[in-house]
């Protein structure tokens, strides 16, 4: 494992140990997080913690036409259940998804730092977000980084208020990405939800090979 200065570099993320931990400390500016991304390598850390920087073995990924939308969920798109809008609230999204209570989870990896973060790669363009509505309530949503010149998502986090939010939003994102052009949708961490969806887990050295 690597301890990070404020030069802007990573090491191999060949070389991350069997949890797929590959780096500590560093910074989150957006040229090192544009960096992280684009070498297959993320953050993940408690508000107590130095920055710890990631890329697991295998990596969970979905290639969007694999998609797997459930008779239930098709029944909520022809009835138009929900609103989707994209990049409209991005900080009001990234905040819920730090807010959420999950039952795996004690507290929150998305720390005020991270918050700040993210929220200035969305004011560059790279960050993007989700935002699920109902009677004008923000119900659900997701956030990412998006390399278009990869072709490749990264998915972040999502949130949900209502039943089925969060699942509405990402549907509706993949099938946008898939429309401009996107391959794959990294997933980054193994969940049940994702599998339902249809993501799968992949080497990490296939993963990198598509990122080249």
């Amino acid at each position: 494992m690597y301890l990070l200065d404020e030069t802007l570099w990573f090491p191999n993320p060949s070389e991350a140990n069997q949890d797929g931990l590959l780096a500590v400390g560093g910074n989150l500016s957006p040229e090192r997080l544009l960096l992280a991304y684009n070498s297959g390598i993320f953050p993940w850390f408690n508000d107590d913690e130095m920055i710890m920087w990631w890329s697991p073995n295998p990596r969970m990924v979905l290639f969007p036409k694999e998609l797997k939308v459930h008779k239930s969920m098709r029944q909520l798109f022809n009835q138009q259940k929900f609103k989707v809008t994209y990049n409209t609230h991005f900080k009001d999204v990234i905040t819920a998804c730090s807010e959420i209570e999950r039952p795996d989870q004690d507290g929150t990896w998305i720390t005020s730092q991270m918050i700040d973060a993210y929220t200035e790669l969305n004011h560059q363009g790279v960050a993007t977000s989700v935002e699920v509505w109902q009677d004008n309530l923000l119900v659900g949503g997701l956030y990412g980084i998006y390399l278009k010149d990869k072709h490749l998502f990264c998915g972040e986090s999502m949130f949900t208020k209502v039943s089925n939010a969060s699942k509405y939003g990402f549907i509706s994102l993949v099938r946008k990405l898939e429309s401009e052009g996107v391959k794959l949708i990294d997933c980054q961490m193994h969940t049940n939800h994702l599998e339902r969806l249809g993501a799968k887990e992949i080497s990490r050295e296939s993963f990198l090979e598509f990122l080249k």
